[in-house]
């Protein structure tokens, strides 16, 4: 094995010919564990709970329940002295318990924000008619902002605020919700200057609400047109990052319910026995956040809403809170309020910044791997399975998308928010075929996938990330280059000559590929057009129509930026 100084070496040299009109080639390998860097990358994690006033779906989860509930959430993170945030929905805002509990604890401990869903109370003090089935309704078009018109949602942010300030002396700097419209956010930001929002984390139908294929886990800043889409361009955000919520399993999560039509939650959360309140799980996730490479910051979230009662998410919390007061004390995670987290990220970055997640072990005995690559052009995910290597998805980012919510109010129970699929390993696949770009090797319809062992990952200082995966049949090496805006694939061995890759999906899906020719891939998905372009290499249809990229002389390069 090259040895690291030799690997960044490579790369230097590599990024010399790349400058000097040269074709982007790849590095060697180095180990999970970035030691080059003159400084790691902090571990951010934020507790953050949000507080509703009535949960109307379960009879035994009184108004008392559900304040008895903060009350011990205050008392374990106290009992750990871990900072957090607690985030009030309207109908909390304006109950005088939760003001006495929240206006009693230690500022310097405790952030108290905003959560933004929409009840009965701040509909009828903005001057307008509840339309919902209870105090607090959690369908789309009524306990979201994108049910209401624009000057509507302007006219709720305001009496907020108002009422909020006139509690606290203050106007809040963290507002978090499932999902946020940009009129709202940009309106938030501009007269109120809010510092950090959160929203869902990656998920398809769960609770009736959608938002797929966005910046994975992390933090960007959202275009002015759309919310959940990454902006490009500093003129074109809104200067207010947005922290995905809840901890996903980066390797299981994904796949959940795959064929189907709705996902199960695999999250931090510490309500959930297979995920955040599992104690083997946890130790799991935070050793994989701990030592995952990553480049610039890794961030998670963990906290409950006070709807799922502390009866059930007490264990999560006891098995969590440990873990991450033990990981704070070694100096190996940040515990911050969000908008800590907020004013740290805005400090740091202009525009958003490329980052990663790695994990190499599994908690389960299936073994799987995977790579997570950000950035403010698109996303991509590797997984390895069986000894076979395949992107699992590509989105694309583009903050002229405008969201059918920017202008226009929701009219269904559901909501819905996506970005731009290349490849969409969930909503591509059945339960017979999954999708993916796989790695193969062979010629006509005599091919195979590649096999091989673990993969190993390297950051850079420029905010490239270095995949390499040796491979035992054929012998030789796989190296991939995700940066800002492309994704390079080449090989070395002499015996891995005919490696390519090669597009699956399940036929009954609709697949928004529209036109293949040798240097341009053509797409159309709900009715916004992109492509993507082959610096190096060429589509071609192979047989039965299979979509394959041939590698050139330099390999695989993609052009994934605007």
């Amino acid at each position: 094995m090259k040895s690291k100084t030799k690997i960044l070496s490579r790369l230097k040299n590599i990024t010399a010919l790349f400058a000097a009109g040269m074709m982007l080639i790849l590095v060697s390998p180095s180990c999970k564990k970035s030691s080059h860097e003159e400084e790691q990358a902090p571990r951010i994690i934020n507790i953050v709970n949000f507080i509703r006033q009535c949960e109307p779906r379960i009879e035994w989860i009184t108004e008392d329940v559900l304040y008895e509930t903060v009350v011990s959430q205050v008392e374990m993170m106290k009992e750990y002295g871990l900072p957090g945030t607690f985030l009030l929905q309207y109908d909390a805002l304006i109950d005088q318990r939760y003001q006495d509990l929240l206006k009693a604890l230690p500022p310097e401990q405790f952030e108290i924000g905003a959560w933004w869903e929409i009840p009965q109370p701040l509909v009828e003090n903005s001057g307008y008619e509840w339309r919902g089935r209870y105090q607090w309704d959690w369908h789309a078009d009524v306990g979201f902002a994108t049910g209401y018109t624009p000057e509507e949602r302007e006219k709720l942010v305001d009496t907020y605020m108002a009422d909020f300030k006139n509690i606290f002396g203050y106007w809040p700097k963290s507002v978090g919700s499932w999902f946020i419209d940009a009129h709202s956010l940009g309106y938030m930001y501009d007269k109120y200057g809010i510092t950090a929002s959160c929203n869902c984390k990656d998920q398809i139908g769960t609770d009736g609400y959608t938002m797929w294929g966005g910046y994975w886990s992390q933090a960007y800043y959202p275009s002015r047109k759309n919310a959940y889409m990454p902006a490009q361009n500093a003129e074109n955000q809104i200067p207010v990052p947005i922290f995905r919520m809840l901890g996903s399993d980066p390797i299981h999560q994904y796949d959940n319910g795959l064929g189907g039509s709705v996902q199960r939650v695999v999250s931090l959360e510490p309500v959930y026995k297979g995920g955040g309140g599992n104690r083997e799980w946890c130790n799991w996730y935070y050793d994989e956040f701990v030592e995952g490479e990553c480049l610039a910051f890794a961030y998670t979230q963990t906290g409950q809403e006070n709807s799922f009662a502390w009866q059930r998410m007490e264990e999560g919390f006891r098995i969590q809170m440990p873990i991450i007061d033990s990981l704070r004390k070694a100096g190996q995670v940040v515990v911050q309020t969000l908008a800590e987290s907020g004013e740290w990220f805005k400090n740091q970055y202009q525009v958003t910044p490329p980052t990663s997640v790695t994990v190499l072990s599994d908690h389960t005995d299936k073994n799987l791997k995977t790579v997570w690559f950000n950035s403010r052009f698109y996303r991509a995910n590797l997984l390895w399975e069986n000894g076979t290597l395949r992107f699992r998805d590509i989105h694309l980012f583009d903050e002229s998308l405008e969201s059918g919510y920017l202008t226009q109010k929701g009219t269904t129970t559901s909501c819905n928010y996506y970005t731009l699929p290349v490849l969409d390993g969930f909503l591509w696949s059945s339960t017979e075929i999954i999708a993916g770009l796989r790695f193969r090797t062979g010629a006509g319809e005599q091919t195979a996938d590649l096999t091989g062992g673990d993969p190993e990952v390297i950051k850079d200082k420029d905010g490239r990330l270095l995949v390499a995966w040796p491979v035992t049949v054929p012998e030789g090496r796989i190296e991939i280059l995700m940066d800002e805006s492309t994704i390079s694939i080449s090989s070395e061995g002499k015996a891995l000559k005919n490696w390519f890759l090669e597009y699956s999906w399940s036929d009954d899906k609709e697949i928004p590929i529209t036109d293949v020719s040798s240097e341009v891939l053509k797409f159309s998905y709900m009715g916004f057009g992109y492509s993507i372009s082959a610096i190096s290499g060429t589509f071609i249809k192979g047989p039965g129509g299979l979509l394959r990229i041939m590698p050139g002389k330099k390999g695989v390069s993609l052009s994934l930026g605007l």
